[in-house]
């Protein structure tokens, strides 16, 4: 074989062979991101969430894609926004709320999940310890059963003649209302006080049922909003 030929046969694959490693490459890993609200008012939540893959190696867009997706009060749409995840095998889910982790443990067992919800993760289901969670959920949990008792304490030295208590709750958040009730009705013996609860799906309805709870039986209330209560906490009369 001529020296000219033999270079040809060496040089070749080994020219070819990177371009087609490039054009064989996987994509960048997914993380599909789920956040009540919207993407204007979690911007910290986005900027926490960037600053944190960057600590550890990765930098949106290059080594790392990210899709944001936003609830804006609308958690009907959790069963098909995880199907779709699950379906097209992204690397990872963040939750950050309760209901999302919730869906999203029920959606896949091979995915791994991230979460940050606001009740005690193991009587969820979601984990199986706090120590050694087990299969494929992890995350951080900002138990509220304390803020709840603490909450109404600090209603209870401000009034403290009063013993019927209005709690206003979201039921489209179906396990922090129960947890929030159960916390409050546990909490609520000790300082003498009775309460009652309200649960609103939207807005307006809330602002009015909150404001004739209170006004016509003359009771402070309690208030737990989420994203779809927040309007109604901003805009109640006086």
């Amino acid at each position: 074989m001529r020296r000219r030929d033999f270079i040809k046969v060496v040089a070749g694959p080994a020219i070819s062979w990177p371009l087609a490693a490039r054009a064989q490459l996987p994509a960048m890993p997914v993380i599909g991101f789920i956040r009540d609200g919207s993407a204007r008012s979690e911007a910290r939540w986005v900027g926490g969430f960037q600053k944190g893959l960057s600590e550890t190696g990765y930098v949106e867009g290059q080594n790392v894609t990210v899709e944001y997706h936003w609830l804006e009060g609308k958690y009907d749409r959790l069963p098909e926004l995880l199907a779709d995840l699950v379906r097209r095998q992204v690397a990872v889910i963040v939750t950050l709320s309760t209901l999302a982790t919730q869906v999203a443990s029920a959606a896949t067992v091979t995915i791994p999940i991230v979460f940050m919800v606001g009740a005690d993760p193991v009587e969820l289901g979601l984990v199986k310890s706090f120590a050694k969670p087990g299969g494929n959920v992890t995350g951080i949990s900002s138990v509220t059963g304390e803020v709840v008792a603490k909450r109404l304490r600090l209603l209870h030295d401000l009034l403290p003649n009063a013993v019927r208590i209005a709690v206003l709750v979201d039921p489209n958040n179906a396990t922090i209302t129960a947890t929030t009730v159960q916390d409050v009705q546990k909490a609520a013996p000790t300082m003498g006080c009775k309460p009652r609860s309200s649960t609103q799906r939207r807005s307006t309805r809330s602002t009015r049922s909150s404001a004739h709870l209170s006004a016509s039986a003359l009771m402070p209330f309690l208030l737990f909003p989420t994203r779809s209560l927040l309007p109604a906490a901003c805009n109640l009369p006086p």
